[in-house]
């Protein structure tokens, strides 16, 4: 890996859809403002859009203009950018991108360093990257690296399939896979957190925590994406993959570096001491919800049946809570409980750390139950850490309150808080793919996500829609802690 100011040209497959212009334009920008990258850059659009390369710079400069960061820059920054119209299955379209890139290789000296980015409809990962490499696009003096967005298959037979198609052109070092979630700054602070501080990893097995609870809780329903939605529910678009990386995080063992190989090594490790389940046992460890029509702020919600695209009798879940037990030395009875939804009261993404009571608390009165301490981390919209503690209170007696201590990492300029695709994009870049996903985590997270999924696609739910907008989900989740002596603690609360 190299720390200097990279140099590449950058090719976008899918390069006029929502992503790019919302994402990935303005975090190259950003990247360009701050000195990450220098002039020796290009980056390639590639659809199937007939634009020239003069309309594209204005979409570009348009999507920028609509970003935070804007300054006198931009035309300069725009200048970089050129698109060319591909069909994907079209040898010809490749071979004249092939002299684009070698013209673009010598005009910014990039020395044949070349990021393919597939921002595009997963049935075409495959196909692009079998033509880049018999096409010759990936044969330079430099590096070829591969970025690929979710999902990454359906199952995983059809991950196994995908990964196999892309295995065949780019070896498993060249290939980045995003989870966006893993550029989070309060996500990549987790190993922090734990391995900086001596307070806390000493503290962090089940002799001193009871539970640990993750929620990525959303406001909105499922908008323009009901096809998509239909086809995955939460439990593929949000389980298998966001929060499988965070419990694996928050649950591996230290590493013996900081090298990525070491890291997927200890987070592997995780997955495959994750307590499968059988069919029979699903239910027990996860429930699922759909999200039904409610009125807030005078205004009327739709349920997720009446959605565009959504079937009128759909069996999708918008909601997943569960229950997941690592079996192995550290975590051995301590349970996960994970959960997120649409159409709910708060947006918010939130770690929960419940440290298990003392013996005997000597601070309390009788009746009243003791507040147990509680680390919480903040991922979004906040970034940061809160610390709940008990201390005395100021009425003369042996008693004791919560008190909280508060650290914000986003609250002082939210503005230059680098965005996710920014430190992302900049990783790959420099050959850093310690926040992407490995095959290995892939696959593992597949084989358990499966057997609920199947479970569930089998089984019409009778109780469907079971939440209303603006809720917290449905009460049989509160019930899927209830049962261990738990309970869902509040989420979103401004940093103070």
């Amino acid at each position: 890996m190299t720390t200097s100011t990279p140099k590449a040209v950058i090719v976008i497959f899918g390069a006029t859809g929502d992503l790019a212009k919302r994402k990935l334009f303005p975090s190259i920008y950003r990247l360009y403002l701050n000195g990450k990258i220098s002039e020796d850059f290009a980056i390639v659009g590639v659809g199937r859009t007939p634009f020239t390369s003069e309309e594209f710079r204005e979409n570009v400069k348009r999507s920028v203009n609509n970003s935070e960061e804007v300054d006198h820059k931009v035309d300069t920054f725009a200048s970089h950018f050129y698109y060319h119209p591909l069909d994907v299955e079209n040898v010809e379209s490749f071979l004249e991108l092939k002299d684009l890139l070698g013209n673009l290789d010598e005009q910014y000296d990039t020395e044949g360093n070349r990021l393919f980015y597939l921002a595009m409809a997963p049935q075409f990962f495959g196909p692009i990257a079998d033509n880049l490499k018999n096409q010759g696009l990936t044969s330079t003096n430099g590096w070829s690296r591969l970025v690929i967005e979710k999902p990454f298959g359906h199952d995983y037979e059809s991950a196994k399939e995908l990964n196999e198609q892309i295995r065949a052109a780019f070896t498993e070092d060249q290939i980045y896979r995003i989870d966006h979630y893993l550029g989070k700054e309060m996500v990549q602070n987790i190993e922090v957190i734990r391995f900086a501080n001596a307070i806390f990893e000493p503290l962090w097995n089940n002799h001193y925590i009871s539970n640990i609870q993750i929620t990525s809780s959303e406001t909105l329903g499922v908008e323009d994406r009901g096809r998509y939605y239909e086809s995955s529910g939460a439990i593929r678009d949000m389980i298998q993959n966001h929060m499988m990386q965070m419990v694996a995080l928050l649950a591996m063992e230290p590493p013996i570096s900081l090298d990525a190989a070491e890291i997927r090594s200890e987070k592997v490790k995780v997955l495959r001491a994750l307590r499968s389940l059988s069919e029979q046992e699903v239910n027990d460890y996860f429930v699922r919800g759909q999200y039904g029509k409610s009125v807030i702020n005078d205004q009327e919600l739709l349920g997720y049946r009446e959605e565009k695209s959504v079937d009128p009798e759909s069996n999708t879940e918008t909601f997943v809570s569960g229950k997941l037990m690592i079996d192995n030395f550290r975590w051995a009875g301590v349970p996960f409980y994970i959960r997120t939804g649409k159409r709910m009261k708060v947006k918010s993404t939130e770690i929960i750390v419940q440290f298990k009571d003392l013996p005997m608390n000597l601070y309390f009165n009788k009746g009243e139950n003791v507040h147990p301490n509680l680390l919480v981390i903040h991922i979004q919209p906040d970034e940061g850490i809160t610390l709940h503690l008990n201390a005395k209170k100021g009425d003369g007696l042996a008693t004791s309150t919560p008190i909280k201590l508060n650290y914000c990492s986003n609250c002082g300029d939210k503005l230059n808080t680098p965005e996710a695709y920014e430190r992302l994009i900049y990783d790959c870049m420099l050959g850093d793919s310690t926040n992407f996903t490995h095959w290995d985590e892939v696959a593992l997270s597949w084989k358990f996500v499966d057997t609920i999924a199947q479970v569930w696609e089998k089984e019409k739910a009778q109780n469907f829609p079971n939440y209303e907008s603006g809720s917290m989900g449905p009460k049989e989740s509160d019930g899927l802690l209830d049962k261990d002596g738990f309970h869902w603690w509040p989420i979103g609360t401004t940093i103070e």
